[in-house]
């Protein structure tokens, strides 16, 4: 369904296929293949450093020393601001 939506997009739009052929727009834009956010790049990065620092401290470190280990290495973290 979506490669025929892929197909036959330029021309008429994604919008009027979805509603001739009764497929709910969300669901075709659901499936296409999206690139990684900059949150998601960041974090797979983040988690190497964490897996290295952990491996190196003899797999003893909890979440504070981790946390106070990784702003000592450089890392800073913001946080998030509140929705409301």
């Amino acid at each position: 369904m979506n490669a025929f939506i892929d197909a036959h997009r330029d021309r008429f739009g994604v919008e009027p296929i979805c509603r001739v052929l009764q497929h709910p727009p969300p669901t075709y834009y659901a499936a296409r293949p999206r690139r990684p956010s900059a949150r998601a790049i960041r974090d797979q990065q983040l988690k190497a450093e964490i897996t290295r620092v952990f491996e190196d401290n003899y797999r003893c470190y909890g979440v504070g020393k981790m946390y106070h280990q990784l702003r000592k290495n450089g890392h800073e973290w913001r946080a998030a601001p509140c929705a409301g």
